[in-house]
């Protein structure tokens, strides 16, 4: 796995976790920073990109999802995903703040509160690839935070241009979360994201309404992306001072 496009070295100790995140749909908007700044914890600052605040509702797969040194169980380590997530700083350290996760993994949504702190909330949903067209829906099991509509490729394979909007978006090697009244941050790693421009029709998206976020129209995204995805080493959370 490459490191030299890393913006920050990794945790001197060794990974816990070992997954993969295949088959996205990366679908942002733009939001009102006041309203987004409801949603984000105490030390963490808004991170934006000539001075707009973005927030992506991405669908896919996690795949093959296990333990360092351990293999992955078969109907447990992959799942459909969705989740909502947003761009935070630390002392200049950007990452990924996440609002939600939707997963229909009950062992997940069980596990990553307690052990990480990370917003999980089961769901139903389903994620197929025709072709080069991804199909997605999700919606809780008590019919609310409904997600759904299909993406497709429009451009050539490409990597982020240094500088990029795209780079800001998706090049991003920390999450951070609260966990037990601390601020915490955790480390992934993987190559570089390789992926294409896509158009998507967003047929339900009362997920990311339930954040009242200012987006004018939530079935049309300002920004559309899709990839195969990546391979990822993920360390388990510390806690950092606010």
């Amino acid at each position: 796995m490459r490191t030299d496009h890393l913006p920050f070295p990794m945790p001197n100790r060794s990974h816990s976790l070992i997954q993969e995140w295949r088959n996205l749909s990366f679908l942002h908007w733009e939001v009102d920073p006041d309203l987004l700044s409801k949603h984000i914890p105490e030390g963490l600052e808004i991170d934006t990109y000539e001075g707009k605040a973005y927030v992506g509702s991405i669908p896919f797969i996690m795949k093959n999802v296990r333990p360092r040194f351990t293999f992955p169980v078969p109907g447990i380590s992959t799942f459909p995903e969705f989740n909502v997530r947003t761009y935070v700083t630390k002392n200049g350290k950007g990452g990924v703040l996440f609002l939600t996760l939707e997963a229909q993994s009950r062992i997940t949504c069980a596990y990553a509160p307690r052990a990480y702190g990370l917003p999980y909330q089961y769901s139903k949903g389903k994620m197929k690839v025709q072709g080069n067209t991804h199909r997605w829906e999700t919606k809780r099991t008590d019919g609310t935070h409904g997600f759904s509509g299909f993406c497709s490729p429009t451009g050539p394979e490409q990597t982020a241009d240094s500088g990029s909007l795209e780079e800001f978006l998706f090049e991003r090697y920390s999450l951070y979360m609260e966990h037990k009244g601390n601020l915490c941050i955790a480390h992934t790693q993987h190559n570089p994201w390789v992926f294409q421009d896509a158009e998507a029709t967003v047929l339900e998206n009362n997920l990311t309404e339930s954040f009242n976020l200012g987006i004018d129209d939530l079935l049309k995204p300002d920004l559309i992306h899709i990839s195969k995805g990546v391979f990822v080493h993920a360390w388990s959370n510390e806690v950092i001072p606010r």
